[in-house]
């Protein structure tokens, strides 16, 4: 009898290391509670109890006891990482622990696009609401305009610093390579003249050409005519909203290159990297003038009489065209007053280069 009952004893004890065993499997492996995707952020400097708490508490997980145990047994409570995660419905606890492990946070991205300004930088930065703090605009041409990843709870004067670093990265990179006899003697100039271009083409393909046309005319003591450069220096970082008018191609300001010599005392945006290879590296050509064409690029001239011609068919393309062309803000017809050129920054630049 004694062994009939040690030998159950033996039994009943296999069968609940066996049922212990299959629960701890389920508990491990099992579809967690959650019902829905569930993002949790988890603050830096929590304890494992901590994040153990908040996981329940946001329905990631059964209980924050089992998870402590968990995480300790299987080694990840030293390598577990504060964060913004988002948890799939029915994540086991392996997959959350996994994940924490991994510091597979949710990334979050801000994209500054190429020619924007400053102000409209900060702008982006301001409307990223996971950002923290505030900032205020850095030069004009300090940041390189790309994607950048940042995490939730980051400070946007850190991300803004990344922004500086990758200019200055970019910078010192393309200007060693650069051409010979340009018409530029440093780095700070040829991110003027990159921003320039930057703003005068939308089209990709066209800015290697767009700045050989403004490196002939430097070279041949040419001012540059730039409309763009007219328009900062009427709204310095914003969008001027219309066309250019008769007086404010007149107005002297720094920026005014139908008035004054060689570039302006600064950038009139941010150029990304492809502007400044441009400028750094341009093309070979005879080209003095360019004008839109009407299908959102330029038409390129060497001579003033060709100029005139691509100038003559573009007038006859918005004359074809008003409803396109007319700007909303400008006064009645034959107003002195009334713009000269298509707002900066539209698909049709303004038509005039000379």
């Amino acid at each position: 009898m004694r062994i009939v009952s040690f030998t159950s004893a033996i039994a009943v004890l296999a069968l609940l290391l066996i049922v212990a065993g299959v629960g701890a499997y389920l508990t491990w492996l099992g579809p967690g509670p959650a019902r829905r995707d569930t993002t949790v952020i988890l603050q830096p400097g929590s304890g494992v109890s901590a994040i153990g708490a908040r996981l329940e508490q946001a329905g990631v997980i059964g209980s924050a006891e089992v998870f402590r145990i968990a995480v300790q047994v299987s080694g990840a409570d030293r390598s577990l990482r504060a964060g913004e995660y988002a948890f799939p419905a029915r994540a086991s606890l392996a997959q959350v622990v996994e994940q924490l492990r991994e510091g597979r946070v949710v990334r979050h991205f801000v994209t500054i696009p190429e020619g924007r300004t400053s102000l409209q930088a900060i702008d982006l930065l301001n409307a990223e609401s996971a950002l923290t703090g505030t900032v205020e605009p850095p030069p004009e041409g300090s940041i390189l305009p790309e994607t950048y990843e940042y995490t939730r709870g980051e400070s946007r004067a850190a991300v803004l610093q990344r922004m500086r670093e990758a200019r200055d990265k970019a910078l010192a990179e393309l200007w060693p390579k650069r051409a010979p006899d340009l018409p530029i003697s440093t780095p700070e100039e040829a991110v003027i003249l990159a921003s320039i271009v930057e703003k005068e083409t939308g089209v990709a393909s066209e800015r290697p050409r767009v700045a050989s046309v403004f490196i002939n005319r430097l070279n041949r003591g040419m001012r540059l005519e730039s409309d763009p450069t007219v328009v900062y220096g009427v709204s310095p970082g914003r969008p001027l909203g219309r066309g250019l008018r008769l007086s404010e191609l007149q107005r002297p300001t720094p920026y005014n290159t139908y008035l004054i010599a060689g570039l302006p005392p600064t950038p009139i945006a941010n150029p990304g990297r492809a502007a400044l290879a441009a400028v750094l590296n341009p093309p070979q050509s005879e080209d003095l003038f360019f004008v839109a064409d009407g299908s959102g690029g330029h038409a390129f001239a060497r001579t003033f009489e060709e100029h005139l011609r691509n100038v003559a068919r573009w007038r006859a393309h918005e004359r074809a065209n008003p409803q396109v062309y007319a700007d909303p803000a400008a006064p009645a017809s034959g107003a002195p007053e009334a713009p000269v050129a298509p707002p900066a920054g539209a698909v049709n630049p303004p038509p005039v280069r000379r």
